[in-house]
């Protein structure tokens, strides 16, 4: 393969170039502590960082940082990190996918503006991939990735706990009144006891194991979890390798083709993976010119078979997945539907990374004659109700609901949903759909995890642990229920589901694919000439700059001013 000389780098033209500029260049650097040898000859290699100290999934980051500096160093590379916004799921408001897209603009320029000649990711946590992957992809210097990889699992009274799925769980026995509030606390102190990522099959361990797939990570790196030694010297054979990737050219555009991302489509559905990675998946394609419609996930879910018996469609956690093989034995059991030939950042192909790779415990990672179920975790719906598709991750609900005509029971946003949901006057029952209104990309505003609506209290005290739920919301990986989500378009911008009133019939079919509101034409098209739009979120800030330019859920909710490969000049340096 044919090596960079040392004048063809970016960075050349901010340190190599005799001139006033160059000087200015060298000699700051030099101010740092750096001398001509650490830099002269070498690439440098941008460190995109997204620790903090309120991001519990990336708090092992710092370390990680130091460990990829002394790969890039070893392999004769000169180490600049960068810090870029943490976008920590807990805890920022009103939802981190309002800022998915910050980050990939923060990362893409952060790439352009300075003397960077390749990257090293430091991701995990919810929407940190798909953000720094589409900020890399635009820039498309040499780049690959650090997953944050998963924390240990959680525990309670001898009980294993899963982050997210079981709180959702014991939230509900609390507020059925079949646990405690000191039990709730003790389950608190237990659930999440390390640093790292959810470490169920939530959209972290999803999107990590996706972008192994797609060849973003080195074999092997995409269930490391965080606390194991093993993630610590991934982080440095990351430093080590990207430093080769720059010699050798070795691009995003190089590696992320259409086949790679149905690669990443098949992984997300053996492993019953979150309905969040439709979304993500999508921007990321489009980043690079790949176009993914929703019809593709869904031809690719039918022929894949569920294979990860993971939380919260399944039993155990990615601990268990990482130890039983990891992400290459799982994708060698299904090696004859996946694109093997694909290039990955390691030099090698997916084919080669998986070869001779096996399934050691068989029941967290299923053979095929013994699949959680024939097909894929998620489903594609569309009809009168969705007419720009929506998805269900069905292998999380209930199968007696798969097929259900009920009525609907409508709020009109989260907080008439919280105000009402748990009233005795609530004219709900079990076979009722729950139906919210004004959660999407714009309604939200940006389309929270509020998907997973909650079962009134009436009827959990009843003992009914699951009801149809539709909305135009997200729902968190961690999650489960008979949950219709990504409802499009929207019904912040007028879309069907908009005109759902309480009592409405409407008829969910999963094996069909189908979402109907069973109302006539006639009175549809009288209500949506009596709506109005709501008005709009903001007058200002990112907030106005995001409802001016975010597109809808099955377009991938990214900015419309960042889609596709038109070329962006370098800046010129003066």
């Amino acid at each position: 393969m044919a090596r960079k000389s040392y004048e063809e780098l970016r960075s050349y033209r901010w340190y190599g170039v005799d001139d006033l500029r160059s000087f200015g260049h060298r000699s700051r650097a030099k101010q740092m502590g750096y001398a001509r040898e650490d830099w002269a000859g070498k690439p440098v290699i941008a460190i995109i960082n997204t620790w903090s100290d309120i991001n519990p999934c990336h708090t092992h980051f710092r370390d990680r940082a130091e460990e990829v500096k002394r790969g890039v160093w070893q392999a004769g590379g000169f180490p600049v990190e960068m810090p870029a916004i943490s976008l920590s799921e807990p805890f920022q408001k009103p939802t981190t996918m309002m800022y998915r897209n910050l980050l990939a603009l923060e990362t893409e320029e952060l790439l352009r503006s300075y003397p960077c000649d390749g990257a090293v990711l430091l991701g995990g946590c919810d929407k940190t991939t798909p953000a720094l992957f589409m900020g890399a992809a635009s820039m498309n210097i040499p780049a690959l990735f650090v997953p944050a990889g998963p924390m240990l699992r959680g525990n309670w009274r001898g009980k294993t706990l899963g982050s997210g799925s079981d709180t959702w769980k014991y939230w509900a026995e609390l507020r059925a009144g079949n646990i405690t509030e000191d039990d709730w606390e003790e389950i608190e102190d237990g659930i999440a006891r390390t640093p790292g990522t959810c470490m169920t099959m939530g959209t972290a361990a999803t999107m990590m194991c996706a972008a192994e797939a797609l060849g973003l990570t080195l074999a092997d790196a995409g269930s490391i979890p965080a606390a194991d030694s093993n993630h610590a010297r991934m982080a440095s054979r990351c430093g080590r390798r990207i430093v080769d990737m720059v010699w050798e050219d070795v691009k995003p555009s190089d590696i992320f083709t259409e086949k790679a991302f149905e690669n990443a489509i098949t992984t997300v559905m053996a492993m019953g993976g979150s309905t969040n990675a439709v979304v993500h998946l999508i921007a990321m394609a489009g980043r690079l010119g790949v176009e993914l419609d929703l019809e593709r996930f869904d031809e690719i879910s039918r022929r894949t078979p569920f294979l990860a018996n993971i939380r919260p469609s399944g039993q155990y956690l990615m601990e268990d997945f990482f130890y039983a093989g990891g992400l290459a034995g799982l994708l060698n059991e299904i090696k004859d539907i996946l694109h093997l030939d694909c290039m990955t950042v390691n030099g090698k192909t997916l084919g080669e990374n998986i070869e001779g790779k096996d399934i050691h415990n068989e029941d967290v990672i299923r053979r095929r004659g013994n699949a959680m179920s024939g097909e894929g975790g998620l489903a594609v719906l569309r009809g009168n109700l969705a007419p720009g598709g929506a998805i269900i991750k069905h292998i999380a609900a209930d199968p007696a609901l798969h097929t259900h005509t009920g009525p609907a029971v409508v709020f009109r946003d989260y907080n008439d949903m919280a105000a009402r949901i748990d009233d005795p006057d609530l004219p709900v029952t079990k076979d009722s759909v729950l139906v919210l209104q004004n959660a999407g990309p714009q309604g939200g505003p940006g389309m929270p995890e509020w998907g997973m609506l909650p079962i009134p209290k009436k009827l959990l005290q009843d003992g009914v642990r699951d009801m149809v739920r539709i909305s135009d919301a997200r729902m968190s990986g961690t999650s489960y229920g008979t949950c219709v989500l990504h409802v499009a378009p929207e019904s912040f911008v007028g879309g069907p589901l908009a005109l759902v009133r309480d009592g409405d019939m409407i008829a969910l079919d999963i094996p069909g694919r189908t979402l109907e509101l069973l109302v006539d034409e006639a009175e549809l098209a009288t209500r949506k000439a009596a709506w109005k739009a709501p008005e709009a979120k903001f007058a200002r800030g990112f907030g106005a700059i995001y409802a001016a330019h975010i597109t809808q859920a099955d377009k991938g909710c990214d900015f419309d001013v960042l889609e596709g490969t038109a070329p962006t000049p370098e800046p010129e340096i003066h």
